[in-house]
């Protein structure tokens, strides 16, 4: 009985040591899987780490890559405000040169500096009459002429420049002698006047007319000239006809034609096929000895330097002739303000038989000597 109770004291004992070494094996497990959740977190948190790193590398890059766009945007303004510095002393360059200067509505100085309103009419739709005169020693030629011209055309468009024809001298005068002043040669003067301000279609606005002046140097022409015909024509009833506007478009499309042929002037016939002007010229023909130019009635401009060779030559306005007629002309030769007397040496590429012939040398010398009596003839 004892013995038994002493196995069975043992058997427990075994148990106990059993339960115990589990105890301990369940102990080392705990602790094992301890440390792998402790190794797994580690794990994780350096996973952590190295994606915060590689973050705060990215936002490092992201930074720089964001402080080089703001310098290349710098870098990009201070390009464009120096081109602009650029532009403006390149402006600057040519106003102090100030070759030309203009009166602009009671205001002289130079020309480059002159500012118009953006819905000026005569900007927008062409509305505005002018007058371009030869300037000799300070003093604008036969400028009692062109302010009567000028009032004509200013009937036509129904237009008041709102100034008189004193006032337009005195703004002549103030014009050529602050440029004249500042060194600047003048030999030419343009007289405009426009619409004023208005709105974008036909219909003029209420705020007045705008009266420019501009000077510039003299024109230098050759002694010979080469004309070409184009097929655009003058009509000589339209609402334009003998007004000098400035509504110029056509003449400026004949003109680029005139000098892709190789000459200084494009020369129309009107709507009936009749021999009328140049884009900013008359036109004489010499025929059989006699001097003839267009009549008005075929729709050219009254030239004032026509007008005058008009009066100091024996010639005869005609309403007959035809470009055949200046193609085939013995002489020929044009006139305006800038040109005087300038002989025609070539028609569309063909020369005629002389350049300068007795009459038109003859008509030369007979402006020449009336300018040399008076500059307002």
């Amino acid at each position: 009985m004892s013995e038994r109770s002493e196995r069975t004291d043992s058997v427990s004992e075994r148990s106990e040591r059993t339960d115990s070494t589990s105890e301990r094996s369940e102990r080392t497990d705990s602790t094992s899987e301890r440390s792998e959740r402790t190794d797994s977190t580690s794990e994780r948190s350096e996973r952590t780490d190295s994606t915060s790193e590689r973050s705060e590398r990215t936002d490092s890059t992201s930074e720089r890559s964001e402080r080089t766009d703001s310098t290349s945007e710098r870098s990009e303004r201070t390009d464009s405000t120096s081109r602009r510095s650029d532009s403006t002393s390149a402006s600057s360059g040519r106003s102090a040169v100030a070759t030309s200067w203009c009166w602009l509505d009671g205001v002289v100085g130079p020309t480059a500096e002159a500012r118009l309103p953006v819905t000026d009419h005569g900007l927008t739709v062409g509305d505005g009459i002018f007058e371009t005169m030869k300037v000799v020693d300070g003093t604008p030629f036969a400028l009692t002429r062109h302010l009567r011209r000028l009032r004509r055309s200013a009937a036509a468009l129904d237009l008041d420049p709102g100034l008189s024809d004193a006032e337009l001298r005195g703004a002549c005068g103030a014009v050529v002698a602050a440029a004249r002043g500042a060194g600047a040669a003048v030999g030419r003067l343009r007289l405009t006047v426009t619409g004023g301000p208005g709105p974008a279609g036909s219909e003029r606005g209420v705020e007045g007319a705008t009266v420019l002046l501009v000077t510039g140097p003299v024109t230098e022409w050759p002694p010979t000239t080469a004309v070409a015909s184009v097929p655009f024509t003058r009509n000589p009833t339209g609402g334009l006809a003998g007004v000098k506007s400035t509504s110029y478009a056509e003449n400026v499309v004949a003109l680029a034609r005139a000098h892709a042929a190789g000459a200084s002037e494009a020369i129309f016939a009107d709507v009936h096929g009749r021999l009328s002007e140049g884009t900013g010229s008359n036109v004489f023909v010499v025929r059989d000895g006699r001097l003839l130019t267009p009549g008005l009635g075929t729709g050219c401009l009254a030239g004032i330097t026509r007008e005058l060779v008009l009066e100091v030559c024996d010639a005869t306005e005609t309403e007959d002739l035809t470009l055949a007629d200046l193609a085939a002309a013995d002489e020929a030769f044009l006139t305006s303000s800038t040109r005087d007397v300038q002989p025609i040496a070539t028609v569309d590429g063909a020369p005629l038989p002389v350049a300068p012939g007795p009459v038109t040398t003859s008509a030369a010398q007979a402006f020449a000597a009336l300018q040399a009596r008076t500059l307002d003839p």
